[in-house]
């Protein structure tokens, strides 16, 4: 089941414009498990790490996050 984009990601990913291209460019499956990578945070210091680690390694051409067992929610 697909998550939703929380509104923090989006303003993030929306804020970058080579982010945005490459979130546009990647598949649904990969834009999901982004989106869980980020909210399975515990703590909200972590959730907002995530988001600013996430984008760095989507700016770098990063089509997932790595070295995640991925969505346990699949």
């Amino acid at each position: 089941m697909p998550h939703k984009l929380p509104l923090d990601f989006r303003a993030a990913i929306d804020a970058d414009a080579i982010v945005k291209n490459m979130w546009a460019d990647i598949t649904p499956l990969a834009r999901n498990e982004w989106i869980c990578w980020v909210t399975s945070a515990k703590k909200a210091e972590t959730r907002a790490h995530r988001i600013v680690v996430g984008l760095d390694k989507m700016r770098s051409g990063m089509r997932r996050p790595c070295c995640w067992a991925g969505c346990p929610h699949r």
